[in-house]
């Protein structure tokens, strides 16, 4: 059934039925963790923007976004309003998203070494406490300060992400069955310790980095986080090739289990 905007409200009936609709598509059609997925430390699922699209597709909805550029000197910012229509042109409900490369996540990035730490001036880099994987202890991360401009595609593609799912969930009350966000925000805001995070490493003298074919430490991910991988690639339409090609390694089992949260990045962006 269409979701329209009616002046006679809708029955109960007629409410049960769209949601056994978007129910049976959610179970016939879409699949998890490319559609949608469960956020650890999360109940309800999180829709992604390809389930989104899906709904959309059920109701023969289109959306018209409309960008707004609240950018200035020190950040990319963008907020987005979309709004879907029916077929008929009929407005059906909208959304608002908004992204800024201030957000934690495009704000800082790892030093690629210590050098390119010592050199960055000291208002462009920080170290960083992280929460320790699985019990260990918390540790620090050497970060360098982004440069916004080279976010401004990246940014505004996420702001209309989540506009989009914003409106989806709005105007086919889809909220009771997916949530939204959940899986932007960074991993130690969720409850739960099942996010791949790096583990302290021990002083050293600098040296080139080594691979290792371990599964803990500084050696390489393991097959649960280059799984991981696998689907969030997947989700955004790149190749184990790209990323390999990104991280300078041979095959992604090479990966350095200290890099995984960087190409968990690299990968959704």
């Amino acid at each position: 059934m269409p979701v329209v905007v009616q002046e006679k409200p809708l029955t109960a009936g007629e409410i049960r039925q769209q949601v056994n609709t978007i129910q049976h598509v959610m179970q016939a059609v879409m699949i998890k963790d490319t559609h949608y997925g469960t956020i650890p430390g999360t109940k309800t699922p999180s829709l992604y923007k390809p389930g989104a699209e899906k709904i959309m597709a059920t109701f023969r909805l289109s959306a018209d976004p409309e960008v707004n550029d609240m950018s200035d000197g020190d950040q990319i910012r963008y907020q987005v309003k979309v709004r879907l229509v029916s077929p008929s042109g009929v407005f059906v409900g909208a959304g608002i998203g908004e992204a800024s490369s201030n957000e934690e996540k495009y704000k800082w990035r790892n030093a690629v070494c210590d050098e390119e730490f010592d050199e960055a001036p000291p208002d462009r880099k920080r170290e960083k406490w992280n929460k320790g994987y699985q019990g260990a202890p918390a540790y620090k991360r050497q970060q360098i300060r982004t440069e916004p401009a080279d976010l401004a595609n990246t940014i505004l593609k996420m702001a209309k992400k989540r506009a989009l799912i914003d409106a989806v969930l709005t105007a086919t009350a889809a909220s009771d069955i997916f949530t939204q966000d959940v899986e932007d925000l960074p991993a130690e805001y969720i409850d739960g310790d099942e996010q791949p995070q790096q583990q302290p490493s021990k002083p050293q003298a600098k040296k080139a980095p080594q691979q290792s074919t371990g599964g803990t430490g500084n050696g390489a991910a393991t097959e649960k986080q280059i799984n991981l991988l696998r689907v969030k690639l997947k989700q955004n339409n790149k190749t184990e090739a790209d990323m390999c090609k990104a991280f300078e390694i041979e095959k992604l089992e090479l990966l350095p289990f200290a890099s995984v949260n960087d190409a968990i990045a690299w990968a959704t962006q």
